[in-house]
């Protein structure tokens, strides 16, 4: 594998930074402060403005399981280019609201190229970085995340004083900047690890463990949607509060966003990723719950921040829980892979699902809060329940109890 020279190490980072930022920081959430306006400005109903809210969702999906083999019939680097320039396109096209089914389309597209994009970016960055930066680099990686929605609430308020539709182009112009930006710092192409891999190995003797992460994974992405779609629309509408109150709301999310892939990796680093995840379970299902009972801004605040970190600092989490759990580099790009279908999965599932349950709830948004907690909580029971099961065959079996 070509070595990238010391002082080039930061190119290839500071373009997962940008593909991060473009297709799942912008992409996705500069979608959630723009909701109050699609609807205000009849761009679209309210009951199709959600909806097309879980388009992207449902891309993200599609992007997870075809971004491998995309990258197989081309390679990482043109494929992390091509997804780019498709996020970039459909920020142009959405300028355009010519029918309900346009719209989803491209939206449709986007979350596409973040899936993709996902799966892709660390595997293409990392083993070009030292092992003593790995975790920097990692870190940097999915602060894109965070950066895209900090940046989303403090751009899209000024471009919408502009007009909609030039707030959609202005979003289009800073992508293809960013895309322009990281387009040589991708690092060359290297034989795909297939290729060199003797026998398509499959993960027959993966840990256990690593199917409960796959699961709590998937409880995590439902437990997170409903802050993610509704947060600016409940402070801004529900709340009555306004549109610039919603706005500052994001702006406290996207600080939470920013400090979550730091601060979690680090506990990571210091407690474990098991324990870790444990801990941020219970965190978050109680800061999503109190939100749905909370109205006043210094309590919004204050859970935006907390809620906000979810998102983008679970993502390096999961990703140490299964580096713990997996210790052969190939199984842990299969069992990483999984992980992120399976959280798309959920989280496209969910994004239909609340958007039917808002929508027939009469646009309750507190009730999509409270599911939402549910989840999470549900997250942390799973291990329990595992816990508990796995005790009581050890004991049938006369085994040592584990752990």
């Amino acid at each position: 594998m070509p070595d990238i020279p010391r002082n080039a190490i930061w190119l290839p980072i500071f373009a997962g930074l940008c593909a991060s930022l473009v297709s799942i920081g912008l992409a996705r959430f500069a979608y959630t402060p723009l909701i109050p306006s699609l609807i205000e400005a009849h761009w679209f109903a309210a009951s199709d403005v959600v909806f097309l809210g879980a388009a992207n969702l449902v891309g993200y999906l599609i992007g997870a399981l075809i971004g491998h083999p995309l990258a197989q019939r081309t390679s990482n680097r043109t494929a992390l280019r091509l997804m780019m320039l498709a996020v970039t396109l459909a920020f142009f096209a959405c300028a355009f609201p010519l029918s309900v089914s346009w719209f989803f389309g491209w939206r449709l597209l986007s979350g596409i190229a973040g899936g993709a994009i996902m799966v892709l970016v660390a595997a293409t960055v990392l083993p070009h970085v030292p092992a003593s930066r790995k975790g920097l680099a990692s870190g940097a990686i999915f602060l894109g995340l965070g950066l895209g929605i900090a940046g989303s609430g403090t751009i899209v308020p000024p471009l919408l004083s502009l007009g909609l539709q030039q707030t959609w182009l202005g979003l289009g112009v800073l992508a293809l900047v960013l895309t322009a930006a990281s387009w040589f710092g991708w690092p060359s192409s290297v034989p795909h690890p297939t290729v060199s891999t003797p026998g398509k190995s499959t993960p027959t003797s993966m840990n256990p463990a690593v199917y409960l992460l796959f699961a709590q994974y998937a409880f995590m992405a439902a437990g997170l949607v409903p802050a993610m779609v509704f947060l600016v629309d409940y402070v801004a509408r529900g709340l009555g509060a306004g549109q610039h109150v919603g706005a500052l709301i994001w702006v406290m999310y996207g600080l939470g966003a920013i400090i979550g892939p730091v601060s979690y990796g680090f506990l990571a680093d210091r407690l474990g990723a098991k324990l870790g995840i444990r801990l941020v379970l219970v965190v978050q299902a109680i800061a999503v719950g109190l939100l749905s009972i909370s109205s006043a801004f210094a309590a919004l605040a204050l859970l935006a921040v907390i809620i906000g970190s979810f998102p983008p600092g679970i993502v390096p989490l999961a990703l140490a829980r299964v580096h713990e759990l997996v210790p052969e580099h190939h199984q842990q790009q299969i069992a990483w892979s999984r992980a992120t279908v399976s959280f798309a999965t959920f989280q496209a599932l969910s994004g239909f699902a609340y958007s039917a349950l808002f929508n027939a709830s009469g646009g309750q948004h507190a009730l999509m809060f409270e599911m939402a907690a549910g989840a999470i909580v549900v997250a942390l029971l799973l291990e329990l329940a595992v816990r508990l099961l796995s005790r009581r065959d050890d004991k049938a079996c006369g085994c040592p109890t584990a752990a």
